[in-house]
């Protein structure tokens, strides 16, 4: 009786500490966060390079020696991104001033015909911008040989893999799938 009482208590804690440090890593971010007064923080595509997150240049070394690229393979595939983000750089300035429309009107509460032809619009700019993903996919395909374009198959099924695996674990988690499509 005495163990399953001192190891309840150590699982107690030990679970009570690890909310705690989460809890407080949590208001520590937010604390750091500038006020954006519910709303989104802007999107700022306002520089010369494409946005890239603090891991970009590691997972990016990793991908090209992964695929095995060679340096002019290297040049083209940074021209084709450079190309690719000036191409989706005005869809995305639109798509975020229409959810921003959006949010606005929603808010309000009224115009709901307003709100229906908005959402059908940024359905618009995602489709589109989904087109401009899979040309640049194409076209950095066509700069690799058949050996990498093998490794990129691979590459690829096993970020499906990866994906599938997390969606799994949210959902064990409790976390709700995305909303489909129509709804965001």
């Amino acid at each position: 009786m005495k163990r399953l009482l001192i190891l309840s208590l150590i699982v107690l804690l030990s679970t009570s500490t690890a909310t705690f440090a989460a809890a407080n890593n949590t208001s520590v971010k937010q604390q750091s966060m500038p006020n954006f007064q519910g709303q989104r923080p802007p999107i700022n595509f306002d520089g010369q390079k494409p946005p890239k997150g603090p891991d970009f240049e590691k997972r990016n070394a990793e991908f090209e020696k992964r695929l095995n690229l060679t340096d002019e393979q290297k040049k083209q595939a940074e021209a084709l991104r450079k190309q690719g983000f000036e191409k989706m750089k005005p869809i995305m300035d639109k798509l975020h001033e229409k959810h921003q429309q959006l949010r606005t009107l929603k808010e309000q509460g009224d115009n709901p015909e307003k709100i229906e032809q908005l959402k059908k619009e940024v359905q618009a700019l995602k489709k589109e911008a989904h087109e401009i993903r899979m040309q640049n996919m194409k076209d950095f395909e066509s700069i690799l040989d058949k050996k990498q374009l093998k490794e990129l198959n691979t590459i690829k099924e096993e970020g499906r893999k990866k994906f599938e695996q997390q969606r799994k674990q949210n959902m064990r988690n409790g976390m709700p799938p995305r909303p489909p499509k129509d709804m965001e």
